[in-house]
Formats: C-alpha cells, sequence, structure tokens
C-alpha cells in the first residue's frame, strides 16, 4: 500500500469513529430537564446571575446588560417568542436579534397563510425597538400560492402586542425580585 492509500484509509476509519460517537448520546444538548438551563430560559438570559462568560462587557460588569449574553433586549426578545408561539420558528437569532417564521395556516382559514420576520433593534426596551414585517399568501383557483396585499395595521398591531408582553415580563421580574 502506498501512503496516500493509508492516510485515505485512516482518515476514512477516523471519519467512522466521529459520526458513530453520535449514537452513544454524547450531544451536547441532549438534555432538556436541566433546571439551570429552564431558568435561564425564562429569564430571557444566556448567561445566569451568579456568573458566566460575558460577550458584551470587557471590563467584567454585573450589569444586567452584560449578563443577558444576548445582543439585543431580552424582553423584547422572550416577547416575540412569547407572542408568536403558535408558529413554526424558521430562524431565530438572539445576537442579530432576528426571528423568522415559517409559512402559518390557521386552521380555520386553510386557503390563507401567514409569514413573520421579527426585527429587534435595539438593547433598551423601546417603543421603537421592534419591527415585524408580515408576509400573506392566499390558495388561487388553480391551488398555488399567490402573493397578497397585508393591511398596514397588522404589523403595528403584532408590534403593539410585543411590546406589551415584553412590559409585563419586565414589570414581572421587578416585581419578582
Amino acid at each position: 500500500m502506498t501512503k496516500n492509500t493509508l492516510f485515505r484509509a485512516g482518515t476514512m476509519l477516523f471519519l467512522a469513529c466521529l459520526i458513530g460517537c453520535s449514537s452513544l448520546g454524547l450531544e451536547s444538548d441532549a438534555t432538556y430537564n436541566d433546571p439551570e438551563r429552564e431558568k435561564l430560559y425564562k429569564n430571557g438570559s444566556l448567561a445566569s446571575d451568579e456568573g458566566g462568560i460575558s460577550l458584551f462587557d470587557a471590563e467584567g460588569s454585573k450589569s444586567k446588560d452584560a449578563l443577558s449574553g444576548l445582543g439585543v433586549n431580552g424582553f423584547l426578545w422572550r416577547a416575540s417568542l412569547d407572542t408568536m408561539a403558535f408558529m413554526p420558528i424558521a430562524s431565530a437569532d438572539p445576537f442579530g436579534g432576528v426571528i423568522i417564521t415559517d409559512w402559518y395556516a390557521a386552521p380555520d382559514a386553510p386557503n390563507e397563510r401567514i409569514k413573520l420576520n421579527i426585527f429587534i433593534l435595539d438593547r433598551d426596551l423601546r417603543a421603537d425597538g421592534v419591527r415585524v414585517t408580515v408576509f400573506r399568501q392566499t390558495k388561487g383557483a388553480d391551488g398555488n400560492w399567490v402573493d397578497s396585499a397585508v393591511a398596514p395595521a397588522t404589523a403595528t398591531s403584532l408590534e403593539n402586542t410585543i411590546l406589551t408582553r415584553a412590559r409585563q415580563l419586565r414589570l414581572a421580574q421587578k416585581t419578582f425580585h
């Protein structure tokens, strides 16, 4: 055998072993019943108040923003997820503040579906800190989905709902502490 053949065989063996490890249950996030992880999820942060790494504070400050681990306001992030919980999420980026849902058709309106893009624009809880873009499609006579107009008030209404929920979460946290 040549060195090239031995190298290829060794590489294939290494990759087979690496792929086989996933069937041993060695995935890092295999457990979802971790009470600490649940607590962090409910608080809308990725790092606990007791410590953890801070991605946004080089001086080691213990401020709420430094410990949140999010690139955007945690209350707006959590409120957006809560408000859109009934819709399937296609993509969510907590550092960039973008939530993109997949198409959703309500059971009582199967010939109409909507999709949302939610942008959280600030680290502060502000009225202009969230933007929602709504896409709507209706099923045409030929059975294909066709883009349809969306009332401008729809996006504003969703933004107001998210802001209201964010304020509720903030007040609940203040009274809890």
